[in-house]
């Protein structure tokens, strides 16, 4: 046993003698309500109406300051903020009092009123204890650091770190901006199948479970594109889900292996159309979350305002790698290329591939401010679903939105001929057959959808992850996800 077990079994074997105190002199430690009429937040914002009223407030302790027997100030944060109370021990229920530790959560009864150094207080005259805590909060309540700890126990960061709160409120800001715009703009929201006999919808490995009910091997989805498409076929003209996604794939400072997801569409809608609803929206929802267009990324300042530059993709991969992938047709002369501009080509991988490692390495990290690449080629990865582009059958419609360096949306002109469908759909499967983890999986049930018809359609992603971190000014994804998903722990 270490030194730190030794002083955590001290501790909780204090606080459960505490506890046992309360219990014996016949109160309750674990009441079922309290009649709580006003938030910190309330009282401070409403000071004026409330000085000299009596309010009762809940939530948990902080570090009491005590002045000798006479008076104490202790803090009291709740889910709208902190508030000072203002305790007078000698005048309190002593079981209660004698038994409080910070992290406990208590419900205090007083009178709203300034302390002389001009502190909004509750000089309270009843406690109740609502819940005790047999752990210390962490760091004594003076702020959670450490990495590993906030991630795994994401409600001791909640607990400790205001701006971690400010953050996921952001993100629930955000998440609501963008359906409010969705649904002003005659979108309809709906929810397809998380698990799916066919993974498809987007170039990745996915995780496989077995249903014993239907005896057959399902997936968890790594896309919603297939069923939001069956949807405008059957006549629904704009739909979107916002969800989660499961990908089973490496994890960095911009992935997670579960993370959410917008995707809508939109028929008699193309790329073009597609390009304006993404920076409206984000724009709007930038407004409605943080309140502004600019917002601080690191030493730098996005501007989300539209319009957002347009750059042809092979354009940008020119420009910043030095490889006009045009004028290597050949995939040999593509990997020569890129070797002389420092990228190191693994020998297995095809043209699609190299083109998708030449913008990771040398376009992304340049794209600050936001940008649409656009056009890609049709050999590109995740282009399966495109629509090619009028005269040139070697790229398809399509475009990338960045910001910050991060990819934040991916959107075509939805592929509707089925019979260059099935084409795509028959090279994935060879891929996949060759060992291709990432190929979409032939799927013969929305072909047969498609042969009903569909018409002209916009499709867009946009990770709802991402879009966070960028407004909130955080760099890895794992700070926009609450519960992030880590490796095990050693035993």
């Amino acid at each position: 046993m270490t030194v730190d077990d030794v002083e955590l079994d001290r501790i909780s074997a204090a606080r459960l003698d505490k506890l046992s105190r309360v219990e014996t002199a016949g109160l309750r430690a674990f009441p079922t309500t309290f009649p709580r009429t006003h938030t910190a937040a309330d009282v401070h914002a409403r000071f004026e109406q409330l000085q000299g009223q009596r309010v009762c407030v809940a939530g948990r302790l902080g570090v009491t300051r005590s002045l000798g027997k006479k008076l104490a100030f202790v803090p009291l944060q709740d889910g709208s903020g902190r508030i000072q109370l203002l305790l007078h021990p000698n005048e309190l229920q002593a079981e209660i009092y004698d038994a409080l530790d910070p992290g406990d959560i208590i419900g205090a009864c007083g009178t709203v009123m300034k302390t002389r150094t001009g502190e909004i207080s509750v000089e309270a005259s009843e406690l109740v204890l609502l819940s005790k805590s047999l752990r210390n909060p962490p760091e004594k309540w003076h702020g959670l650091t450490n990495v590993e700890t906030r991630y795994r126990q994401r409600y001791l960061d909640l607990m400790a770190n205001p701006e971690t709160r400010q953050v996921f409120l952001t993100r629930t800001r955000v998440i609501t901006a963008i359906r409010r715009y969705l649904d002003s703009n005659g979108f309809v929201e709906v929810e397809t199948p998380v698990l799916q006999p066919i993974p498809g919808g987007g170039a990745a490995r996915p995780f496989a479970t077995d249903s014993f009910a239907l005896d057959s091997r399902m997936y968890l989805r790594v896309a919603l594109e297939l069923y939001l498409k069956r949807l405008i076929i059957g006549g629904m003209e704009r739909v979107y889900e916002i969800g989660r996604n499961f990908r089973n794939e490496g994890v960095s400072f911009k992935h997670n292996p579960e993370f959410t997801m917008l995707e809508l569409y939109q028929a008699y809608a193309d790329y073009e159309d597609m390009m304006r609803l993404t920076e409206n929206m984000i724009a709007t929802a930038a407004r409605s979350a943080v309140g502004k267009t600019r917002v601080p990324w690191g030493d730098r300042v996005i501007n989300f305002s539209p319009p957002w530059q347009r750059i042809p993709l092979r354009e940008a991969i020119a420009e910043y790698s030095g490889v006009d992938y045009g004028h290597y047709p050949e995939t040999e002369g593509l990997r020569e290329a890129a070797a002389r501009a420092g990228l190191q080509p693994e020998p297995e991988w095809n043209r699609g591939k190299i083109l998708d490692e030449l913008l990771t390495a040398f376009v992304e990290p340049k794209l600050t401010q936001p940008t649409f690449l656009v056009d890609y080629p049709t050999a590109f990865p995740g282009s399966t679903l495109a629509k090619g582009r009028l005269g040139n059958p070697d790229e398809v419609e399509r475009f990338e939105a960045f910001a910050g360096g991060i990819e934040i949306a991916n959107a075509f002109s939805e592929l509707n001929d089925p019979r260059v469908q099935r084409e795509r759909f028959t090279e994935q499967q060879r891929a996949l057959d060759k060992g291709d983890v990432d190929a979409q999986p032939f799927d013969e049930d929305f072909l047969i959808a498609l042969e009903h018809g569909m018409p002209p359609t916009g499709g867009l992603g946009v990770g709802i992850d991402r879009v966070t971190m960028l407004l909130t000014n955080q760099h890895n994804i794992r700070d926009v996800i609450l519960f992030p998903q880590l490796r095990a722990r050693d035993t």
